[in-house]
């Protein structure tokens, strides 16, 4: 691997969550529940853990306002427009996938 400073390897990072983020939101067909099937974390799970890399910084931030960045828009909104209801056979392929959280 190049050898980076941390300000290049920061850049770096932060340039591909952007990527992330904008190809999450083009594809608001892909559901966080499949998400969570096949990769075991979701845009929840990124709203969190943008939280918490605040939260490290000392910047307070709330779990909607964590969401907002990852979604694009208010998580209410992007659930009321895009969440479809999990089907029965995603629920059992994420219980089989998460057995502890049967």
């Amino acid at each position: 691997m190049a050898d980076l400073n941390q300000a290049q390897q920061d850049k770096l990072d932060a340039a591909a969550f952007r990527r992330l983020l904008s190809h999450l939101d083009n594809r608001k067909d892909v559901q966080n529940i499949e998400l969570m099937i096949l990769a075991d974390f979701c845009r929840n799970c990124l709203g969190d853990w943008y939280r918490e890399a605040a939260e490290a910084e000392g910047v307070d931030m709330s779990k909607d306002e964590a969401r907002e960045r990852v979604y694009g828009m208010p998580y209410a909104e992007w659930k009321d427009k895009y969440q479809t209801e999990a089907t029965p056979e995603q629920m059992a392929a994420f219980k089989a996938r998460r057995p502890h959280n049967a």
